[in-house]
Protein backbone atom coordinates (compact mmCIF):
# COMPACT_ATOMS: atom_id res chain seq x y z
CA UNK A 1 0.00 0.00 0.00
CA UNK A 2 1.41 3.86 -1.03
CA UNK A 3 1.21 6.83 0.53
CA UNK A 4 -1.41 8.04 -1.92
CA UNK A 5 -3.81 4.78 -2.30
CA UNK A 6 -7.19 3.81 -0.76
CA UNK A 7 -5.47 0.63 0.86
CA UNK A 8 -3.20 1.67 3.47
CA UNK A 9 -6.91 3.53 4.77
CA UNK A 10 -8.54 -0.03 4.43
CA UNK A 11 -5.65 -2.19 6.16
CA UNK A 12 -5.09 0.26 8.82
CA UNK A 13 -8.71 1.24 9.84
CA UNK A 14 -9.08 -2.85 9.86
CA UNK A 15 -6.47 -3.25 12.08
CA UNK A 16 -7.62 -1.11 14.16
CA UNK A 17 -10.74 -2.20 14.85
CA UNK A 18 -9.49 -6.02 15.45
CA UNK A 19 -7.04 -4.20 17.88
CA UNK A 20 -6.34 -0.84 18.86
CA UNK A 21 -2.75 -1.48 20.28
CA UNK A 22 -1.49 -2.63 16.84
CA UNK A 23 1.30 -1.26 15.46
CA UNK A 24 1.36 0.00 12.26
CA UNK A 25 4.72 -0.27 9.84
CA UNK A 26 4.18 1.28 6.23
CA UNK A 27 7.29 0.89 4.24
CA UNK A 28 6.00 4.19 1.57
CA UNK A 29 5.51 6.21 4.06
CA UNK A 30 8.93 5.58 5.89
CA UNK A 31 11.81 4.92 3.46
CA UNK A 32 13.33 7.10 0.93
CA UNK A 33 11.64 6.00 -2.24
CA UNK A 34 9.88 8.53 -4.15
CA UNK A 35 8.56 6.54 -7.45
CA UNK A 36 7.52 2.70 -8.06
CA UNK A 37 10.63 3.10 -10.85
CA UNK A 38 13.37 3.67 -8.00
CA UNK A 39 11.51 1.07 -6.41
CA UNK A 40 12.36 -1.21 -9.42
CA UNK A 41 15.45 0.06 -9.65
CA UNK A 42 16.36 -0.63 -6.26
CA UNK A 43 14.89 -4.18 -6.64
CA UNK A 44 17.14 -4.80 -9.74
CA UNK A 45 20.59 -3.48 -7.84
CA UNK A 46 20.08 -5.89 -4.78
CA UNK A 47 18.86 -8.92 -7.31
CA UNK A 48 15.16 -8.46 -5.11
CA UNK A 49 12.58 -10.93 -7.74
CA UNK A 50 9.53 -8.53 -8.51
CA UNK A 51 7.04 -8.78 -11.59
CA UNK A 52 7.28 -4.91 -12.45
CA UNK A 53 9.96 -3.74 -14.99
CA UNK A 54 10.71 0.24 -16.14
CA UNK A 55 9.51 -0.73 -19.60
CA UNK A 56 5.89 -2.10 -17.42
CA UNK A 57 5.88 -0.40 -14.07
CA UNK A 58 2.38 -1.69 -13.39
CA UNK A 59 1.04 -2.08 -10.55
CA UNK A 60 -0.98 -5.39 -10.12
CA UNK A 61 -3.58 -6.41 -7.54
CA UNK A 62 -4.90 -10.16 -7.77
CA UNK A 63 -7.19 -12.02 -5.65
CA UNK A 64 -10.29 -14.99 -6.95
CA UNK A 65 -12.35 -12.08 -7.80
CA UNK A 66 -10.83 -9.63 -9.88
CA UNK A 67 -7.14 -8.49 -11.10
CA UNK A 68 -6.29 -4.65 -10.88
CA UNK A 69 -3.81 -2.78 -13.07
CA UNK A 70 -2.27 1.04 -12.56
CA UNK A 71 0.52 2.75 -13.10
CA UNK A 72 3.01 3.41 -16.30
CA UNK A 73 0.64 4.13 -19.72
CA UNK A 74 -2.34 3.98 -17.66
CA UNK A 75 -1.80 6.93 -15.50
CA UNK A 76 -2.90 8.74 -19.11
CA UNK A 77 -6.45 8.48 -18.94
CA UNK A 78 -6.83 9.12 -22.59
CA UNK A 79 -4.52 5.50 -23.34
CA UNK A 80 -6.18 2.69 -24.10
CA UNK A 81 -4.80 -0.27 -22.07
CA UNK A 82 -2.51 -2.42 -24.19
CA UNK A 83 -4.24 -5.93 -24.33
CA UNK A 84 -0.96 -7.43 -23.25
CA UNK A 85 -1.82 -6.45 -19.50
CA UNK A 86 -4.61 -8.75 -19.28
CA UNK A 87 -4.47 -11.96 -17.36
CA UNK A 88 -7.86 -13.26 -16.96
CA UNK A 89 -9.34 -12.44 -19.88
CA UNK A 90 -9.03 -12.66 -24.05
CA UNK A 91 -9.98 -9.76 -25.86
CA UNK A 92 -13.51 -9.69 -26.92
CA UNK A 93 -12.33 -9.16 -30.57
CA UNK A 94 -10.23 -12.78 -30.58
CA UNK A 95 -13.47 -14.14 -28.11
CA UNK A 96 -15.16 -17.36 -29.75
CA UNK A 97 -17.62 -16.03 -32.10
CA UNK A 98 -20.16 -18.79 -31.09
CA UNK A 99 -22.01 -17.40 -27.80
CA UNK A 100 -22.18 -19.50 -24.71
CA UNK A 101 -25.05 -20.06 -22.76
CA UNK A 102 -24.72 -20.87 -18.88
CA UNK A 103 -27.19 -21.34 -16.00
CA UNK A 104 -26.10 -20.31 -12.35
CA UNK A 105 -28.74 -21.63 -9.37
CA UNK A 106 -29.07 -19.33 -6.57
CA UNK A 107 -30.46 -20.20 -2.67
CA UNK A 108 -31.16 -17.25 -0.89
CA UNK A 109 -29.11 -14.68 -2.62
CA UNK A 110 -26.09 -16.59 -2.99
CA UNK A 111 -24.89 -18.71 -5.93
CA UNK A 112 -24.70 -22.60 -5.46
CA UNK A 113 -24.70 -23.70 -8.88
CA UNK A 114 -23.42 -23.70 -12.58
CA UNK A 115 -25.25 -25.84 -15.35
CA UNK A 116 -26.56 -28.15 -12.44
CA UNK A 117 -23.08 -28.80 -10.57
CA UNK A 118 -22.84 -27.60 -7.23
CA UNK A 119 -19.68 -25.74 -6.05
CA UNK A 120 -18.12 -24.16 -3.68
CA UNK A 121 -18.40 -21.10 -3.60
CA UNK A 122 -14.59 -20.22 -4.71
CA UNK A 123 -14.59 -23.11 -6.81
CA UNK A 124 -17.80 -21.92 -8.58
CA UNK A 125 -16.10 -18.66 -8.73
CA UNK A 126 -12.53 -19.96 -10.19
CA UNK A 127 -15.36 -21.70 -12.94
CA UNK A 128 -17.01 -18.46 -13.73
CA UNK A 129 -13.82 -16.72 -14.37
CA UNK A 130 -12.71 -19.31 -16.79
CA UNK A 131 -15.70 -19.51 -18.75
CA UNK A 132 -15.84 -15.62 -18.60
CA UNK A 133 -12.37 -15.04 -19.52
CA UNK A 134 -12.68 -16.92 -22.72
CA UNK A 135 -15.44 -15.01 -23.89
CA UNK A 136 -14.01 -11.68 -22.96
CA UNK A 137 -16.51 -10.87 -20.36
CA UNK A 138 -15.29 -8.54 -17.14
CA UNK A 139 -13.11 -5.67 -18.22
CA UNK A 140 -13.56 -2.78 -16.47
CA UNK A 141 -11.85 1.00 -17.50
CA UNK A 142 -12.55 3.80 -14.98
CA UNK A 143 -11.51 6.86 -13.27
CA UNK A 144 -12.11 6.37 -9.59
CA UNK A 145 -12.11 9.50 -6.41
CA UNK A 146 -9.80 8.22 -4.00
CA UNK A 147 -10.60 8.29 -0.49
CA UNK A 148 -7.18 10.61 0.03
CA UNK A 149 -9.08 13.26 -2.33
CA UNK A 150 -7.19 12.74 -5.80
CA UNK A 151 -8.33 10.92 -9.20
CA UNK A 152 -7.08 7.80 -10.10
CA UNK A 153 -7.24 5.82 -13.29
CA UNK A 154 -7.21 1.72 -13.13
CA UNK A 155 -8.34 -1.20 -14.99
CA UNK A 156 -9.94 -4.32 -13.94
CA UNK A 157 -10.72 -7.88 -14.85
CA UNK A 158 -13.70 -9.43 -13.20
CA UNK A 159 -14.98 -12.30 -15.53
CA UNK A 160 -16.52 -14.25 -13.12
CA UNK A 161 -18.03 -11.40 -11.13
CA UNK A 162 -19.36 -9.77 -13.88
CA UNK A 163 -21.42 -12.95 -14.57
CA UNK A 164 -22.68 -13.13 -11.18
CA UNK A 165 -23.61 -9.72 -10.43
CA UNK A 166 -25.89 -9.71 -14.08
CA UNK A 167 -27.39 -13.32 -13.30
CA UNK A 168 -28.09 -12.25 -9.24
CA UNK A 169 -30.24 -8.81 -10.77
CA UNK A 170 -31.73 -11.04 -13.35
CA UNK A 171 -33.12 -13.26 -10.77
CA UNK A 172 -33.91 -10.39 -8.09
CA UNK A 173 -36.03 -8.82 -10.90
CA UNK A 174 -38.66 -11.57 -10.55
CA UNK A 175 -38.25 -12.64 -6.97
CA UNK A 176 -38.24 -9.02 -4.91
CA UNK A 177 -40.90 -6.80 -3.76
CA UNK A 178 -40.63 -3.54 -5.86
CA UNK A 179 -40.42 -1.41 -2.83
CA UNK A 180 -38.49 -3.62 -1.26
CA UNK A 181 -35.49 -3.82 -4.15
CA UNK A 182 -35.84 0.22 -4.67
CA UNK A 183 -35.43 0.97 -0.78
CA UNK A 184 -31.98 -1.69 -1.35
CA UNK A 185 -30.81 -0.26 -4.71
CA UNK A 186 -31.13 3.26 -2.67
CA UNK A 187 -28.68 1.80 -0.07
CA UNK A 188 -25.88 -0.18 -2.21
CA UNK A 189 -23.91 3.07 -2.79
CA UNK A 190 -23.48 3.91 0.92
CA UNK A 191 -22.69 0.16 1.65
CA UNK A 192 -20.07 0.11 -0.51
CA UNK A 193 -18.83 3.56 0.38
CA UNK A 194 -18.46 2.30 3.50
CA UNK A 195 -16.38 -0.72 2.55
CA UNK A 196 -14.23 1.44 0.05
CA UNK A 197 -13.40 3.15 3.10
CA UNK A 198 -12.68 0.55 4.92
CA UNK A 199 -15.68 0.47 7.54
CA UNK A 200 -16.15 -2.93 6.89
CA UNK A 201 -16.24 -3.63 11.03
CA UNK A 202 -18.11 -0.82 11.25
CA UNK A 203 -21.62 -0.96 13.42
CA UNK A 204 -23.56 0.61 10.49
CA UNK A 205 -21.93 -1.66 8.16
CA UNK A 206 -22.88 -4.46 10.13
CA UNK A 207 -26.58 -3.27 10.45
CA UNK A 208 -27.17 -2.56 6.60
CA UNK A 209 -25.68 -6.51 6.17
CA UNK A 210 -28.64 -7.35 8.32
CA UNK A 211 -31.32 -5.47 5.60
CA UNK A 212 -29.44 -6.82 2.78
CA UNK A 213 -29.80 -10.76 4.13
CA UNK A 214 -33.06 -10.15 4.62
CA UNK A 215 -33.94 -8.69 0.88
CA UNK A 216 -32.40 -11.98 -0.40
CA UNK A 217 -34.58 -14.67 1.85
CA UNK A 218 -36.78 -15.24 -1.80
CA UNK A 219 -33.87 -14.32 -4.11
CA UNK A 220 -33.76 -18.24 -4.84
CA UNK A 221 -33.97 -19.83 -8.16
CA UNK A 222 -32.04 -20.21 -11.42
CA UNK A 223 -30.83 -17.87 -14.68
CA UNK A 224 -29.89 -17.96 -17.61
CA UNK A 225 -26.81 -15.94 -19.16
CA UNK A 226 -25.18 -15.55 -22.61
CA UNK A 227 -21.81 -14.71 -23.04
CA UNK A 228 -20.66 -13.29 -26.18
CA UNK A 229 -17.30 -11.32 -27.23
CA UNK A 230 -17.31 -9.28 -24.03
CA UNK A 231 -21.55 -9.14 -23.22
CA UNK A 232 -22.64 -10.81 -20.54
CA UNK A 233 -26.50 -10.65 -21.15
CA UNK A 234 -29.61 -12.57 -19.03
CA UNK A 235 -31.77 -14.14 -21.56
CA UNK A 236 -34.01 -16.34 -18.93
CA UNK A 237 -34.66 -16.66 -15.10
CA UNK A 238 -37.10 -18.92 -13.09
CA UNK A 239 -37.96 -19.26 -9.68
CA UNK A 240 -40.41 -21.00 -7.42
CA UNK A 241 -40.58 -17.50 -5.28
CA UNK A 242 -41.57 -15.19 -8.68
CA UNK A 243 -43.61 -12.80 -8.44
CA UNK A 244 -43.72 -12.15 -12.15
CA UNK A 245 -47.96 -13.50 -12.67
CA UNK A 246 -48.06 -14.13 -16.63
CA UNK A 247 -52.04 -13.69 -16.28
CA UNK A 248 -51.12 -9.85 -15.31
CA UNK A 249 -48.54 -9.04 -17.16
CA UNK A 250 -49.39 -10.71 -20.67
CA UNK A 251 -50.63 -8.21 -23.40
CA UNK A 252 -53.24 -10.70 -24.73
CA UNK A 253 -56.77 -11.13 -23.56
CA UNK A 254 -56.66 -12.07 -19.68
CA UNK A 255 -59.17 -12.23 -16.52
CA UNK A 256 -57.10 -11.10 -13.99
CA UNK A 257 -56.43 -7.73 -14.65
CA UNK A 258 -59.10 -4.71 -15.44
CA UNK A 259 -57.64 -2.39 -17.90
CA UNK A 260 -60.58 0.37 -16.59
CA UNK A 261 -58.65 0.25 -12.94
CA UNK A 262 -55.73 2.26 -14.50
CA UNK A 263 -57.98 5.53 -14.90
CA UNK A 264 -58.36 6.10 -11.64
CA UNK A 265 -54.81 5.02 -10.33
CA UNK A 266 -53.18 7.71 -12.94
CA UNK A 267 -56.09 10.04 -11.78
CA UNK A 268 -54.91 9.98 -8.10
CA UNK A 269 -50.90 10.11 -8.55
CA UNK A 270 -51.83 13.04 -10.79
CA UNK A 271 -54.21 14.79 -8.76
CA UNK A 272 -51.24 16.98 -6.46
CA UNK A 273 -49.75 17.69 -10.15
CA UNK A 274 -53.20 18.80 -11.64
CA UNK A 275 -53.76 20.92 -8.50
CA UNK A 276 -50.29 22.70 -9.10
CA UNK A 277 -51.41 22.99 -12.52
CA UNK A 278 -54.91 25.30 -11.42
CA UNK A 279 -52.98 27.98 -9.40
CA UNK A 280 -53.30 31.24 -10.26
CA UNK A 281 -49.90 32.26 -11.80
CA UNK A 282 -48.18 34.66 -10.41
CA UNK A 283 -45.72 37.80 -12.15
CA UNK A 284 -42.25 37.14 -11.76
CA UNK A 285 -39.70 39.87 -11.27
CA UNK A 286 -37.34 40.01 -14.37
CA UNK A 287 -34.79 37.77 -14.30
CA UNK A 288 -36.09 35.61 -12.35
CA UNK A 289 -37.11 31.67 -12.99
Amino acid sequence: ATGKGNDQVRFEVTYLACEPRVRVIAPWREWTFRSRRELIEYASTHGIPVSATKAKPYSIDLNLFHVSYEGGILEDPWEEPPDEIFRMTVSPEKAPNKPRLVEIDYERGDPVAVDGKRMSPATLLAHLNGLGGEHGVGRLDLVENRYVGMKSRGVYETPGGTILHAAHRGLESITMDREVQHLRDSLIPRYAEMIYYGYWYAPEREMLQKAFDEAQQDVSGAVRVKLYKGSCAVVGRRSDRSLYRLDLATFEEDEAYRQKDAEGFIRLNALRLAIRAQRPKTKREPGTR
